[in-house]
């Protein structure tokens, strides 16, 4: 039996979530100094990330996410702005800065879109 959980009054997603589990930093510039703190992704979309980091951010506040996706020789590192927190873990919205930052998030989320489309559960098991 599939079971489905929806929050009431939760507005529908602009862009479709996907799985993704990379190690990344998160890099705030404070006026006095940068910090960067170690996390892990969890989900991308076209529009933002979810993340889990050692950092407290509050909802508005901008940060740069750098992480290297799999099969992948350069780091992305995009702007963005944390729209939502339950405690260590951060949904942001990216602002990137140009044409490029949003070629590699979109480049991203095809070939994620790519492999999970790829992968069939009962092709990987046993006979």
């Amino acid at each position: 039996m599939d079971v489905h959980i929806t929050r009431a009054n939760s507005p529908p997603r602009r862009w479709p979530r996907h799985g993704l589990a990379v190690p990344l930093r998160v890099v705030i510039h404070a006026p006095d100094k940068t910090v960067i703190r170690d996390g892990r992704g969890r989900e991308l979309s076209p529009g933002g990330m979810c993340f889990e980091a050692g950092v407290e951010l509050k909802i508005g506040d901008q940060v740069e996410v750098e992480f290297t996706p799999a099969y992948s020789g350069h780091p992305i590192r995009v702007r963005a702005v944390a729209r939502n927190g339950n405690g260590y873990r951060y949904g942001v919205e990216f602002a990137p800065s140009g044409d490029q930052e949003r070629h590699e998030i979109a480049f991203l989320c095809d070939n994620l879109r790519a492999l999970s489309s790829s992968y069939s559960p009962s092709s990987s098991s046993p006979s």
